[in-house]
């Protein structure tokens, strides 16, 4: 199993970014996908997820109207589109499962700054 996650990157406040998730070695279609991210000393926090068909999306309150998630199941991709992005959306992002089935990726490193 492989997780790649890219995107990432300086953005000024109220900018916008999208990550891409790659996943390879296990049935992507079949599971419900998400995005995580956590900031040093912290937890890692669920932000978006998304039914295996792409039907179902749920964001946590804190992205709600400016973050997105999305997927390609044909290229065992998932997405998450962010805009109106502010500072305190500086983290690492990952992608996993809803369960956190597998191991973990590099994530992708958000940073939000003037």
């Amino acid at each position: 199993v492989r997780i790649v996650e890219s995107g990432g990157g300086l953005m000024q406040p109220g900018g916008s970014l999208r990550l891409s998730c790659a996943a390879s070695g296990f049935a992507f279609r079949w599971y419900r996908m998400c995005w995580y991210r956590q900031a040093p000393g912290k937890e890692r926090e669920l932000v978006a997820s998304i039914s295996s068909s792409g039907g179902t999306l749920n964001l946590a309150d804190s992205v709600k109207g400016r973050f997105t998630i999305s997927r390609d199941n044909a290229i065992n991709t998932v997405y998450l589109q962010m805009t109106s992005l502010k500072p305190e959306d500086t983290v690492v992002y990952y992608c996993n499962t809803e369960t956190r089935k597998f191991n973990w990726g590099q994530g992708t490193q958000v940073t939000v700054s003037s």
